[in-house]
């Protein structure tokens, strides 16, 4: 990959010029080395009313042609990602920092999410209803709702766009993406990348798929235009706080993919070299900046000492690094914020009497400018409010229990809701687990880690999480609106509930 490790070399191999983009006074840098990377021109306001615009055009075009037709769409830019699985893969590393390997990952999620919504195209059900009226019928159907905005954040670049895009175009909306403006080259690559399938596609509308790059003040402007009907926004509670109450104003709809606040129980019947090495990988993968990141561990006293000693040895072999390099786990954070809301967490720990377990700054050869850090795990006597906060970095508090009854009260305990898990080999504990009186989150899992969700299955989750749901399953039922229908194919008019109204 060393030729593709700089973003001229990735554009080549894309067939893409830097003049994609207007130069203009937002400086994107990676976070591998602080480099500038682009200086992209913001849409002004008058830009982003003028896409809007073209969305509800596109929309009123893209809406009539059937659903398979669409999925035939996402077929072809599926094909488009996998011939170019390598390259975008680079892309998302030098632009957010993660491992090479996480990178490919992503642009996998982008194919699978495609595959999906190819076979989604031709099972959009309804539901034929019995009538309480005789001579009649009753129907539920969907049908397109308008224009969709998706708010991405630096973490995910293109997978959590591609969730939404893909369900949309399929379900007859058209899609205005407002990136983070700390990735919003991926963005802009996508986007290409997508209109090279319109292309070959032949009869898509020129503006089903546009991109607007700006700050928080843009994405504000897309949430508040009425021509917006549905807003997935991805990104931390704080901002879903923000967000929310402006599309409720106008009645829009919102998916919301917010913060999480992840824990694991490890009971005493688990297998825990496969809990070791679900914690590893879910606690500092993405460098500890996933919504689904292991962020809390809850722990039976009986196994606490042994399993603490073995998580410490096991920190130790992370490699940190150069995300491209194949043997580093580990790359940087996606800025000096970010290290410093973790520095300043950790302090928290050390002045509440826990116990700190690494998290110092990594010196990089030749990347000094980067922020990396050592994960770290904090022995934490209960949970307090700074175990109940979520910070975005990879910081691990373990915590103890003696009976189930408190692991699960512990488990719920936090204002969010995302993933959870359990190791166990008890089958009552795993059922329990999964019931009403277990996990609170929208996904859980059993004796595999929070992180990693595949496609196939709705991803979301409640309480701070915002309630919303991406991806798979029925989630596309988010992208469309419903109609009951009702025909009457007698000759007669009884009104329902038995009412007369006789004249």
């Amino acid at each position: 990959m060393e030729k593709l490790t700089n973003l001229n070399s990735i554009l080549d191999a894309l067939d893409l010029s830097p003049q994609l983009w207007a130069a203009g006074d937002l400086e994107v840098r990676t976070p591998i080395d602080g480099s500038l990377i682009a200086a992209l021109k913001p849409d002004s306001p008058a830009q982003v009313g003028d896409k809007m615009a073209r969305a509800r055009q596109a929309f009123g075009a893209w809406r009539m042609l059937p659903a398979p037709w669409r999925g035939e769409l996402l077929r072809l830019f599926a094909a488009e990602l996998r011939a170019h699985k390598q390259t975008l893969g680079a892309l998302v590393t030098l632009e957010c920092g993660k491992i090479y390997q996480e990178g490919l990952g992503e642009v996998q999620e982008m194919i699978d999410i495609c595959d999906f919504a190819v076979g989604l195209s031709r099972q959009l059900y309804g539901l034929t209803l019995p009538s309480e009226r005789p001579g009649h019928k009753m129907a539920e159907y969907w049908h397109p709702i308008g224009p969709v905005g998706v708010i991405s954040a630096f973490n995910f670049p293109v997978a959590v766009w591609a969730w939404n895009a893909a369900l949309a175009i399929v379900c007859g909306d058209s899609v205005v993406w407002k990136p983070s403006e700390k990735t919003p080259v991926s963005a802009l690559v996508c986007v290409e990348l997508f209109k090279r399938s319109m292309k070959s596609f032949g009869a898509a509308p020129a503006d089903l798929m546009q991109v607007i790059i700006g700050d928080a003040a843009t994405g504000q402007q897309l949430v508040t235009d009425p021509r917006v009907p549905v807003i997935s926004a991805t990104g931390s509670t704080r901002m879903g706080r923000a967000v929310a109450p402006l599309v409720a104003a106008r009645f829009g709809r919102c998916i919301l993919e917010l913060g999480g606040n992840n824990a694991m129980i490890v009971t005493p019947s688990a297998d825990l070299e496969l809990a070791l090495r679900a914690i590893v990988f879910a606690a500092v993968g993405t460098a500890g900046q996933r919504c689904t990141t292991l962020r809390r561990l809850i722990v039976h006293e009986s196994i606490y000492h042994d399993l603490i000693t073995k998580l410490k040895r096991a920190y130790k072999q992370i490699r940190i690094g150069n995300p491209f390099a194949d043997e580093v786990l580990i790359g940087p954070l996606i800025d000096s914020n970010a290290g410093a809301l973790m520095d300043a967490a950790l302090t928290g720990a050390a002045q509440s009497g826990y116990q700190v377990h690494g998290g110092s700054r990594v010196e990089v050869a030749g990347l000094e400018a980067g922020c990396y850090v050592r994960p770290a795990i904090v022995e934490a006597r209960h949970q307090d409010d700074l175990v109940r906060t979520e910070t975005f970095a990879p910081i691990l508090y373990v915590l103890s229990y003696k009976d189930f009854d408190e692991a699960l009260a512990l488990h719920n305990d936090v204002p969010q809701g995302l993933s959870s898990c359990i190791f166990t080999r008890d089958l009552l504990e795993a059922e329990i687990f999964l019931s009403a009186r277990g996990s609170d989150c929208g996904i859980a899992n059993i004796n595999i880690g929070p992180s990693g969700a595949e496609i196939g299955g709705a991803f979301g989750g409640e309480k701070d999480t915002g309630g919303g749901r991406e991806s798979g399953s029925d989630a596309w039922k988010g992208y469309m609106r419903r109609v009951t229908a009702t025909t009457n194919y007698s000759h007669e008019l009884p009104l329902a509930q038995g009412i007369r109204f006789d004249l």
